[in-house]
């Protein structure tokens, strides 16, 4: 027993002994473990902050991504290090890593800057700092974009309207910003305003029309039936009594009266088609330009549309004036009525022959008309199948006429009525509408609607966190200069 006891005695103090040795050992490694600690908190953790005040600040909901910090390596330099064995503690895994790299025969030749977990600590977080720092400046210049950008949309709200005076004066510039759109859409031609949107382009969608209108109103004088069939029933009932050989000009008013009245409806439809995108294009605008207004909008729209009617039935009757006065009379000043008129009477002849002479195949080439059969003109319309045919030339010479004088008339109209609802009639209607008889709507204008309140509002939390997180990019940024230059 008293060996035994002496023996634990023993052992107890050699256990005291040794047990200084870790904490000596321990305290001498601190240094480096203050070291990494002091670089750490330093060049890393600043760097953290600043992201997780951004994330505080909730910047991504300004549609500003922070990085998701994960490091994973670099395979410019390597360390090497000892990995611990089985439960050993830090602080036994750190002794016994230095003693390896110190002793061993191979690893002691190793230069000690790349050896050793200090070292493979210090180069992660180097790592670290530099994938953060990367990421920052293109935070920062998203930063100030977006709050450039709310700056400056806040800066374009309305103001609050605090009289009757005030809210008549914000309604006659927008009317008047309306109406110069306008004239740049459908008078000059200028659309930066709308760029991207063609539909907007009010000068080409009105020559798109017009085109439209050329192309269905048809080139050559519509025929119906048998080749002079039209023409011979006319020419009978217009006979009266009088010397032979001369052409009844009421057969010849008569037939056009008839062509005309065919192709009515095509300047009709051109001119309904045109006022309808000119109101879509006046809608558009002055919704635009009212936006901020609600009742000034639902007011000018309802203005805008009685104008546009307006000029719509106006159109309307200027198409009937158009169409009337084609069929009042035959008349026009070009030479062309005559040219070609006297080149299609020089198959008349050719044509009378296959008339009369009933041994001659019954089809024939003519000029502008291409091939027809004249059976059904031998024998019963011999007689006036001479002057059926001079009235078909004339027609068909003439016709070229009436369709050039369609499409100039029908678009200078047009042309001229834009300008005159623009110009002249937009801008004193709108007002005398929404002033002059509206004027509790312009009384509603002094009541911010809802949604320019919250929008406001919003831009206004979203202008404090963006200068917040200003203030945070800024400091941090700082931080980095003084350290680079450091």
């Amino acid at each position: 027993m008293g060996k035994q006891s002496e023996s634990s005695a023993k052992k107890r103090k050699i256990s005291k002994k040794e047990s200084p040795c870790p904490i000596k050992n321990y305290s001498r490694k601190q240094p480096a473990v203050d070291a990494l600690t002091t670089s750490y908190n330093e060049e890393v953790r600043p760097l953290l902050d600043a992201v997780h005040r951004l994330r505080q600040l909730k910047i991504m909901q300004e549609g500003i991504q922070l990085p998701t910090i994960v490091v994973v390596g670099d395979q410019s330099s390597y360390v090497c290090v000892r990995n611990g064995i089985g439960s050993e503690s830090y602080e036994k895994a750190r002794e016994s890593e230095e003693k390896l790299f110190m002793t061993h025969h191979l690893l002691s030749r190793i230069d000690k800057s790349i050896a050793g977990i200090p070292v493979l600590a210090q180069k992660l977080m180097q790592i670290q700092a530099q994938s953060i720092a990367k990421c920052l400046p293109d935070i920062e210049k998203k930063i100030n974009e977006k709050l450039n950008s709310n700056l400056s949309e806040l800066e374009d709200m309305p103001q609050n309207l605090l009289s009757v005076a005030d809210a008549m004066r914000a309604s006659i510039q927008i009317i008047s910003k309306a109406r110069e759109t306008l004239k740049k859409l459908l008078i000059r031609g200028e659309f930066e305003d709308y760029p991207n949107e063609n539909k907007m382009h009010g000068t080409a969608r009105l020559a798109e029309m017009l085109d439209d209108y050329k192309n269905d109103l048809p080139a050559d004088f519509p025929t119906k039936g048998s080749f002079l069939v039209e023409e011979i029933a006319i020419l009978e009932e217009a006979r009266c009594i009088s010397l032979p050989n001369f052409l009844p000009k009421t057969a010849f008013i008569t037939l056009l009266q008839m062509k005309v009245k065919e192709i009515s409806g095509i300047p009709h439809h051109f001119v309904l088609k045109a006022w309808n995108y000119v109101e879509y294009l006046v809608l558009r605008v002055l919704e635009k330009e009212a936006e901020n207004y609600p009742s000034l909008q639902a007011c000018t729209r309802s203005a805008a549309q009685n104008l546009v009617e307006k000029m719509r039935r106006k159109s309307r009757q200027a198409m009937k004036e158009i169409l009337e006065m084609e069929m009042a009379t035959n008349y026009t000043c070009s030479r062309d009525f005559t040219d070609t008129w006297v080149e299609l009477m020089e198959g008349q002849g050719a044509f009378m022959d296959v008339i009369y002479d009933h041994s001659k195949p019954t089809k024939i080439n003519i000029k502008k008309i291409g091939q027809v059969d004249v059976s059904h003109l031998r024998g019963k319309h011999e007689g006036s199948a001479e002057q059926a045919f001079d009235t078909k030339m004339r027609l068909i010479s003439y016709w070229n006429c009436v369709v050039l004088r369609l499409v100039d008339a029908v678009a200078l109209h047009i042309c001229k009525a834009v300008k005159i609802l623009v110009d002249d009639e937009f801008e004193n209607e709108i007002i005398n509408q929404v002033i002059g008889s509206k004027q509790n709507e312009i009384e509603k204008m002094l009541e911010e609607s809802p949604t320019i309140s919250e929008k406001k509002e919003r831009l206004q939390k979203s202008i404090q966190l963006l200068k917040e997180s200003k203030e945070v990019m800024g400091m941090i940024m700082n931080r980095i200069s003084v350290n680079s230059s450091d």
